[in-house]
């Protein structure tokens, strides 16, 4: 699997661009964040083209760039979770309410549920429902490549916030542990902010989960 990395708007927001090999020209892309401009300049001068997009929760500095991505490419299918489908036209749900610029977005395309698999431009993934920071929070795992795409759930050495509507702490750290955890050690973190990490380092190191 090609992985490209985008940290984008003020948030700076990892968008994931993903590719099933160094040639393909199809590409998936997960959390189109605030500064689709840059995204969009990069898929174009790539000469790459987004089949999917895969949000993984329903935050505005996740979902921002999904219009202009809509735009730009017409008929790339979006998916989310069912629990935070909703959460794409209310802006105080997303919280772009809070921002003082109200975002909404077309539903999604595909609702997913724990344990679907999501297989497009040739890059297969596993959901796993990780709640807490969202109710509909996901994270997406490839066993082939050994790398797990975390969300707002696991970052390196610290977890996501919980004090949005519809987040529990109790509910965040049981899901890493009941979802994450299980995972081979070696498997490569990537998460929706800050650097990648390790299943391994973050068992050992991580201080919200010890």
């Amino acid at each position: 699997m090609k992985i490209d990395c985008l940290v984008l708007g003020d948030y700076e927001t990892n968008c994931y661009v993903l590719r099933s090999s160094d040639a393909a020209k199809d590409c998936l892309v997960m959390d189109p964040g605030l500064g689709s401009e840059e995204l969009i300049g990069f898929l174009r001068e790539q000469q790459i083209a987004p089949v999917a997009v895969v949000l993984t929760h329903g935050h505005i500095d996740h979902i921002a760039g999904l219009a202009a991505l809509r735009r730009s490419f017409p008929g790339i299918k979006v998916f989310i979770h069912a629990l935070d489908a909703e959460m794409l036209g209310k802006p105080v749900a997303n919280l772009s309410g809070l921002m003082g610029s109200a975002f909404t977005a077309e539903p999604a395309d595909v609702c997913v549920e724990d344990g679907d698999c999501i297989e497009q431009a040739g890059v297969r993934l596993q959901v796993l429902h990780t709640p807490g920071h969202t109710p509909g929070g996901l994270c997406l795992y490839s066993s082939a490549a050994g790398v797990v795409f975390t969300d707002d759930a696991l970052f390196a050495e610290s977890i996501g916030r919980t004090d949005f509507p519809g987040g529990s702490m109790s509910r965040l750290v049981r899901s890493i542990k009941e979802k994450l955890w299980v995972l081979p050690d070696e498997t490569v973190v990537y998460p929706g902010h800050g650097p990648s990490t390790t299943i391994a380092r973050e068992k050992a190191q991580n201080p919200f989960l010890q």
